[in-house]
């Protein structure tokens, strides 16, 4: 691997977790577009074409994504976490991939690239999306450096991978938030809580040894594993009541969990890390089948 190659800064990006920024603002985008049909006396027709802010929330959300993983890679590196012992999927600075210099200069061009990218959305939602936008970066960064420490990296997922992109993706799109899409946030904030579980489920050990007090740490691993399941089956069960029949799509959704959930009770170390892949992919499914019973429904 040559050294802060274009190959190199790939790996680094985790092209693989992108699935996970993109499905909640999938699903706050057929919200909108239901909202649009079915109460059209709730959108804001001043808005113009509603897939414009839809595409920035999009592509603001990935560039985030990929901002996180920089962050998480660089300070993991300076911590000490990412030792010899690690199980995960190796990371760039630790491996050499990557110079640390190029990659605070990467966090600093990535962060600078979300702010430009996401600026627009003031134009759809006003000045409310500038405080959004800027919390988004600032925890992102707050994450690795102090919070995923003190057993608040769950909490977190559920707010900027639940509830910040399926509501604001939609405000921007119709200028209209209703309980109905507070509890979507909500669902899909706790299927995506799944990925954090089996990452910290899997790296218990090490982080006890790091010092990183991860919900699991704090709980232990029968707990992580109920923590898991339990995740999925109320966010599918929050969606099937919420959508009504169409919602039963979400059932493919619910084998895929339970599959996974019993592939993980059986596996330990490195061996989670396809665990880790399948969580990625349900969660995927689980924002594409709810986007599609929303707009069908």
């Amino acid at each position: 691997m040559t050294t802060n190659s274009c190959k190199a800064w790939i790996l680094a990006a985790r092209p693989k977790t992108l699935t996970g920024a993109a499905a909640p603002v999938i699903v706050g985008g057929a919200y909108a577009l239901s909202l649009m049909r079915g109460k059209p006396q709730c959108v804001d027709t001043s808005i113009g074409h509603p897939w414009i802010p839809f595409l920035i929330a999009l592509i603001f959300a990935l560039i985030m994504q990929v901002e996180a993983n920089f962050v998480n890679d660089y300070f993991d590196f300076r911590k000490g976490t990412d030792r010899d012992d690690r199980l995960g999927p190796e990371r760039a600075c630790a491996q050499g991939w990557v110079t640390p210099h190029a990659m605070r200069m990467a966090l600093v061009i990535t962060a600078l690239l979300a702010f430009i990218v996401g600026l627009p959305l003031i134009v759809y939602g006003g000045w409310t999306m500038l405080i959004v936008g800027l919390a988004c970066i600032l925890f992102c960064w707050l994450y690795t450096t102090h919070l995923s420490y003190k057993g608040l990296g769950d909490v977190l997922v559920l707010v900027f991978f639940g509830l910040v992109p399926v509501v604001f993706t939609c405000y921007v799109m119709t200028r209209c938030v209703t309980p109905r899409l507070l509890l979507l946030g909500l669902a899909m904030g706790l299927a995506t809580d799944c990925l954090l579980i089996v990452n910290n489920y899997r790296d218990i050990d090490q982080d006890r040894i790091s010092g990183k007090r991860t919900l699991i740490v704090m709980t232990g691993r029968k707990v992580g594993l109920g923590l898991y399941l339990g995740c999925g089956l109320i966010a599918a069960v929050i969606n099937l009541i919420l959508i009504g029949w169409w919602g039963l799509l979400l059932l493919a959704y619910l084998a895929l969990h339970i599959k996974t959930y019993l592939s993980m009770r059986r596996l330990t170390g490195k061996a989670l890390n396809g665990v880790l892949g399948s969580t990625a992919r349900n969660i995927f499914v689980f924002g594409l089948l709810t986007a599609i019973a929303l707009i069908v429904v």
